[in-house]
C-alpha cells in the first residue's frame, strides 16, 4: 500500500508535515483557483504541478475531484461536450505525465448548493474541543421537486463515462469513481445514484475497461448499511479497487457523524488487514479529519493538525500487523 495525502496544489506547510511524517505520494485537485494555473486540460499546468511536488521529494500519483466546472456533463445541458473534450485533454495529459489515478464522483451540485457534498454542521465537539462534521436529514432543506430524475442522471452519466473511458484506457489512467457522500436517494433538488454497491456493477457494464474502478471510501460504503469485507473482496475479484479512503463514521445515512479514526466501532485494524490479504497495493489516504485547537479549515473535514495524528494511526495499525507499505 501507498500512504498517500491530498496535498494543496501550492506547496505549504502540510508539505513540511507530509515528508515529516513520512508520506511521500499525493493527489491533488488542480483547479485553477487552487493551482493558480489554468486547469489541468492544459498540459504546461499540470506538468508545472507536477513538478512543484517533484521539487519537494514527492511523488504525485494523481487527481482528486472535479478539476474544472462539471456542472454541464452532469447535468447533461448544453456545453458538455465541449467540457467532456476538455476532460479527454485532462486524461491525456495525465498519461503523458504519469499521472496514473484519478479519483471522481458524479455528484451534481443542486443550484443552491456550496458544495456537491453536504454536512448540516461542521462543528460538531469531539473529544478535547475537537470539531468535526455531521449530516442530519431532518435539518437539511427539502424540496418536492428534484431538477433531474434518476434516470436522467444514469443517463448522463452513461454519455459521459462512455466518452471518457476509452480515453482513459488509451492514456492509462485509471478511474476510480467516489460515493455520493452522503449516500443517499437525493439531496436537496438533486438525485444520487452512486449510493449503493450495486451501481458500481452497473457502471462497470456500462463502460467494460481495465480503467473503470472504484475509490472505496469507508465510510460512505458503511453508512449505505453494505458489508465492506464482502464488498473489497467483491472488487478486487474484478481488479476494480484503486484507491481507499480510510475513515469511519457514527450514524445511518441519514444522520451520521464523522469521528476520530480510533474511537468508531468499526474495526480498523481488520480492515487494513483485509486489504493486504487480497493484495491491494495502491493509495490509502486517511481522508477527513477532525479540526484541532487554533485550526480554521477552509473546507471543512480538511484541517492540517488531524492527519498527523491520523497518518500515525493507520502506520501504527499496519506496522503492529508487519503489513509494509511506502
Amino acid at each position: 500500500m501507498k500512504l498517500t495525502l491530498l496535498l494543496p496544489a501550492i506547496p505549504d506547510d502540510s508539505w513540511i508535515f507530509a515528508k515529516q511524517i513520512g508520506v511521500t505520494h499525493a493527489l491533488v485537485k488542480a483547479a485553477p483557483e487552487l493551482s493558480g494555473l489554468a486547469a489541468p486540460d492544459d498540459l504546461d499546468a499540470l506538468r508545472t504541478v507536477k513538478e512543484r511536488f517533484a521539487k519537494e521529494g514527492i511523488t504525485l500519483l494523481g487527481l482528486e475531484g472535479d478539476q474544472f466546472d462539471m456542472s454541464r456533463i452532469k447535468r447533461g445541458e448544453p456545453g458538455r461536450d465541449e467540457d467532456l473534450q476538455r476532460y479527454h485533454r485532462m486524461l491525456e495529459n495525465m498519461g503523458e505525465l504519469g499521472l496514473t489515478l484519478l479519483c471522481y464522483n458524479f455528484m451534481p451540485r443542486a443550484k443552491t448548493a456550496e458544495f456537491d457534498w453536504h454536512r448540516t454542521d461542521v462543528a460538531v465537539p469531539l473529544r478535547g474541543g475537537s470539531l468535526t462534521t455531521a449530516y442530519d436529514a431532518s435539518l437539511a432543506a427539502e424540496s418536492t421537486e428534484l431538477e433531474l430524475s434518476h434516470e436522467q442522471l444514469w443517463a448522463n452519466y452513461t454519455y459521459f463515462i462512455q466518452s471518457v473511458m476509452p480515453v482513459a484506457e488509451r492514456c492509462g489512467v485509471k478511474m476510480g469513481l467516489h460515493p455520493d457522500d452522503p449516500p443517499l436517494s437525493s439531496l436537496g433538488t438533486m438525485p444520487r445514484i452512486f449510493n449503493c454497491p450495486e451501481a458500481w456493477e452497473r457502471a462497470f457494464e456500462l463502460a467494460p475497461s481495465i480503467c473503470n474502478g472504484v475509490t472505496f471510501c469507508q465510510a460512505n460504503f458503511k453508512l449505505m448499511g453494505a458489508d465492506s469485507k464482502i464488498w473489497v473482496r467483491r472488487f478486487v475479484e474484478l481488479n476494480k479497487l484503486f484507491f481507499v479512503h480510510f475513515r469511519d463514521v457514527e450514524g445511518s445515512a441519514a444522520r451520521f457523524t464523522e469521528i476520530w479514526h480510533d474511537e468508531g466501532d468499526g474495526d480498523m485494524g481488520a480492515m487494513v488487514r483485509l486489504y493486504h490479504e487480497v493484495g491491494f497495493d495502491g493509495p490509502i489516504r486517511d481522508d477527513h479529519v477532525p479540526a484541532m485547537h487554533g485550526e480554521k479549515p477552509k473546507v471543512p473535514g480538511y484541517g492540517t493538525l488531524g492527519h498527523l495524528f491520523a497518518v500515525g494511526y493507520i502506520k501504527g495499525l499496519l506496522d503492529a500487523q508487519r503489513i509494509s507499505y511506502t
